[in-house]
């Protein structure tokens, strides 16, 4: 599980007119020389869905690892503590995990092996492996507990990661492309279950994503990002024509600005823009 930076501060109370669980302010960051961001500027309100957009090399993916103290920046990030006053527990959903898939590691041993003292040659705990059940079951994943690791698909891996990542009960919780990899009805299905766990377990999510029709489906709040903000709010505010063109360039897949969470959402055209292709843009 992350860390958090020191520099990232949690505080005890809400600012003056808005319920927010963070704001980056001012976040600059530089590697080998070469800006990924710049004097960037956003809030991710409390219990919702926010989404990062942008294209090919737009540094989002570098706006999450600075808020998982991944990479140096300049600027603040703050994490406003919770109605009850401590600092909010952070999970994370990476867009891919590197390790041998030839480990004897089923899928309750790679849940458990954070949690349980014992070395996992001599068993696993009854109440770990119940609350690693508990986990699978609640992301729809119950029937891969005895799995290897190794013979999972992406769809099936994405669900043992969030399995994972909610393992700590987080008050926010940070995915980095959910559905890259994913066949389109299993992205969908995917983003319906973050829905479903948002509204039951009430914790903030914040992704990247590159899917434009899933963004206007499912996100409420919309970063707009290109090395800076270039529109932030709500997505009929923020996915419309001029923002989007002037983001991507020539887009001939726009997203409709009338398709809100709630309504049908689609990707209108023939999209030949390679956010909508479903290529990786960081």
């Amino acid at each position: 599980m992350p860390s958090l930076d020191p520099h990232n501060t949690a505080r005890p109370s809400q600012p003056a007119g808005g319920n927010l669980a963070l704001t980056f302010s001012h976040i600059s960051v530089s590697l080998g020389g070469v800006s990924i961001l710049d004097d960037v500027s956003a809030s991710v309100p409390c219990g919702e869905c926010v989404a990062v957009v942008g294209p090919n090399g737009a540094g989002k993916t570098t706006l999450l690892l600075a808020l998982l103290n991944q990479v140096p920046y300049q600027g603040n990030i703050h994490i406003f503590a919770t109605s009850g006053g401590r600092v909010p527990r952070l999970g994370y959903v990476p867009q891919r995990l590197q390790f041998d898939r030839g480990l004897p590691l089923t899928v309750t041993d790679f849940l458990v092996m954070g949690s349980q003292r014992r070395p996992l040659w001599l068993g696993v705990k009854a109440a770990h492996r119940d609350r690693a059940r508990a986990l699978l079951t609640s992301v729809g994943a119950d029937t891969l507990e005895r799995r290897l690791i190794g013979a999972l698909s992406g769809g099936e891996l994405q669900r043992v990661l969030l399995a994972l990542a909610l393992q700590q009960d987080p008050d926010l919780l940070v995915l980095d492309e959910p559905t890259a990899g994913v066949d389109l009805r299993g992205g969908s299905l995917f983003c319906e279950l973050l829905d479903r766990l948002r509204r039951e377990r009430g914790f903030t999510q914040l992704m990247v994503s590159h899917d434009l029709a899933t963004v206007t489906h499912h996100a409420s709040h919309v970063i707009l990002l290109n090395r800076r903000v270039a529109a932030e709010g709500l997505p009929k505010e923020v996915l419309t024509p001029a923002h989007l063109s002037a983001v991507f360039g020539l887009h001939m897949g726009l997203a409709d600005a009338h398709a809100l969470p709630g309504e049908q959402a689609t990707c209108t055209a023939t999209c030949t823009a390679a956010c909508c292709r479903g290529e990786r843009h960081d």
